[in-house]
């Protein structure tokens, strides 16, 4: 389960270590892509797979299924951390989420997510005050 904040920095040739937390995790190799607002998700390839069935579940005839499913997967990309747990963010992905040096990774339970930190600190800072002061059901079952 991929947890907390972690603030690593992007070298010169678009690599990232990973967080210690993360590694075993995704040894077995990982998938980047597009994220929603704006970050990328971090998925090992086990969910990845998981995931990928599930999107395959969507009818053909959907619109927004054939939408989602493009977008998703066109800025998919497969990688394996080299000997240093370091992963390349292609630059597609790096000019999508809008990457600086600072970076802000965050666990999201079955993904990571990466983060500009300017980014995560403007969306962190718009949504926190929503947070802590939910008063109804969001997620069925939680609180």
């Amino acid at each position: 389960m991929f947890l907390g904040t972690h603030t690593p920095k992007l070298d010169d040739k678009g690599r990232v270590i990973l967080p210690a937390r993360f590694r075993q995790e995704l040894e077995g190799g990982l998938v980047l892509t597009r994220g929603q607002e704006r970050c990328i998700y971090v998925f090992s390839m086990r969910e990845f797979e998981h995931v990928h069935e599930q999107i395959r579940q969507a009818p053909l005839t959907s619109s927004g299924a054939r939408d989602f499913l493009r977008l998703f997967l066109s800025g998919a990309s497969s990688e394996q951390p080299d000997s240093q747990h370091r992963i390349t963010i292609p630059a597609n992905l790096r000019d999508y989420a809008g990457l600086g040096r600072d970076l802000t990774v965050i666990g999201a339970g079955t993904r990571a997510e990466i983060w500009d930190t300017a980014a995560w600190n403007e969306y962190y800072a718009a949504k926190e005050a929503d947070f802590a002061s939910t008063t109804e059901e969001v997620i069925p079952g939680i609180f």
